[in-house]
């Protein structure tokens, strides 16, 4: 170890800091680019850099001193990253090009390990960090807002394709066609983002395997968050909240396996958790609350388990498609059970069916959601309870809580 020190001594000795600015010998970061060696420190000092297309082939750090701005005037890409062990850091990048065969960004990161993408402020861009057959990368602390037009013509906050082992910590993003969208992505972890605003999903990923979801919130984005042909995904202590739309969801769930979905919040959404073609999930511990569905389930799903789970609020809380039910929903909280609890162990006596008439109703034909709240609809709904026919009768919590589970 002391060798090896020795021998890299010398040339750790002799990085250097390049600076940049209005008032330094180097006016242009294209200038410093192309001076600077391997390890060196590119550091740009406050102003406005109308500077575009520029390629970081080797190991560098570029800092930004108060934010400086590097403006692409919308005619292109600001960073293309070709080189491993790169740092962009506290710079305000904006106004980056569109053009539809083209994926520019205001950060790009081309096959490459170790890069880091950290509090910057991205403004006006197509994309705003896309990494592409990367590994080891970090992207933390980011501010990007776009300015949202049609979806074709808008990218993604933090677009990911073919990468593994990637981190998205603590990012503040808005204005985008999809916030955080992964695809053939393993082994990657999504954190503490806010991701909201969105024309889209507020994250999308599909064919992404082994990742993990903490902390993060998702709010008022036009479709909610879509997992898609995904398997081993974990998804713990996130909120969902005010997707609302003909077409949203907190959560779409599409041909998924084998995952867990744990304390997460699913607030005031036109549906919680849609789930087609789901196998073994395991659901436990989250909160549905205010949502027009809690959790719709179709008939194509099998082997999933909800445990644990509160339901307040939620004009339905279970949907279903079909009499067919292969999941199992046991010792949940609903809010609308009228059973009892003779022996005080605090779960219901009375099995509870959680999916009303009027919801398999509103399957069949959903214009049928404009009685909604009339007496017919009470009528029917006690009807059903008295001499079950329509629904399904496998779909049945046999012990179901009597309190709710504190967060």
């Amino acid at each position: 170890m002391r060798i090896l020190l020795l021998i890299l001594l010398p040339f750790m000795s002799l990085a250097r800091t390049i600076h940049v600015g209005p008032k330094q010998p180097v006016k242009t970061v294209q200038q410093a680019l192309t001076q600077a060696a391997a390890g060196d420190t590119v550091l740009i000092h406050p102003g406005v850099y109308r500077e575009r297309g520029l390629v970081v082939d080797k190991p560098l750090t570029i800092l930004g001193q108060g934010y400086p701005v590097l403006d692409g005037q919308y005619k292109g890409e600001i960073f293309t990253v070709q080189s491993s062990d790169v740092t962009i850091q506290g710079l305000h990048l904006q106004n980056v090009g569109m053009v539809s065969t083209i994926d520019w960004a205001a950060v790009k990161v081309l096959e490459v390990q170790r890069v880091r993408v950290l509090s910057n402020r991205i403004r006006n861009a197509y994309f705003g960090v896309y990494l592409s057959a990367s590994t080891n990368c970090l992207v933390q602390g980011n501010d990007i807002a776009g300015n949202p037009k049609e979806e074709q013509n808008t990218g993604n906050g933090v677009h990911a394709w073919k990468c593994d082992n990637i981190k998205i910590n603590n990012n503040q993003i808005s204005g985008h066609r999809d916030g955080i969208y992964f695809e053939f992505v393993t082994n990657s972890t999504i954190q503490r983002n806010l991701s909201r605003q969105n024309i889209r999903y507020g994250l999308h990923f599909m064919f992404s395997h082994r990742n993990a979801y903490y902390y993060n919130t998702f709010r008022d984005n036009g479709a909610g968050v879509a997992v898609m042909y995904t398997k081993f995904v974990t998804m713990r202590h996130n909120v969902f909240e005010h997707n609302w739309g003909g077409a949203a969801y907190g959560m779409l769930l599409k041909d998924i396996s084998d995952s867990e979905i744990e304390q997460n919040i699913f607030r005031t959404n036109t549906i919680g958790i849609h789930m087609e073609g789901t196998s073994r999930i395991n659901i436990k511990r989250n909160q549905f609350t205010e949502n027009g569905w809690g959790v719709r389930i179709q008939a194509s799903c099998n082997d999933n388990t909800f445990t644990g789970n509160t339901f307040t609020s939620n004009t339905f809380d279970v949907a279903t498609n079909g009499n067919t039910v292969l999941n199992t929903f046991v010792r949940n909280y609903w809010d609308k059970y009228e059973g009892y609890d003779l022996n005080k162990d605090r779960i219901g006596d009375v099995p509870y069916h959680p999916v009303s008439l009027y919801s398999m109703i509103i399957e069949q034909m959903p214009y049928g959601v404009m009685l909604m709240r009339s007496f017919i609809v009470t009528l029917l709904d006690r009807a059903e309870k008295v001499i079950p026919s329509l629904t399904p009768e496998a779909l049945v919590d046999s012990q179901p809580l009597m309190n709710p589970i504190k967060p």
